[in-house]
């Protein structure tokens, strides 16, 4: 992977995390309050699952 394709997935992530509060802020707002009233050990485990599910993307499409 050279340094233009990272830069590139990482652009890619701060448009699709731009997206939901852009559109719909209220729905933002109340998920992210959510997300604080977690423990840490659940958001741990949400963190994991989302690395994960990415890696088994890379895995799948390269």
């Amino acid at each position: 992977m050279d340094s233009d394709t990272f830069w590139s997935a990482l652009a890619l992530v701060l448009v699709i995390e731009g997206l939901l509060p852009l559109l719909s802020p209220g729905s933002w707002r109340r998920g992210f309050g959510h997300l604080m009233q977690l423990r840490d050990g659940q958001l741990r485990f949400f963190g994991l699952c989302s690395i994960l599910l990415g890696f088994v993307l890379l895995w799948l499409l390269g």
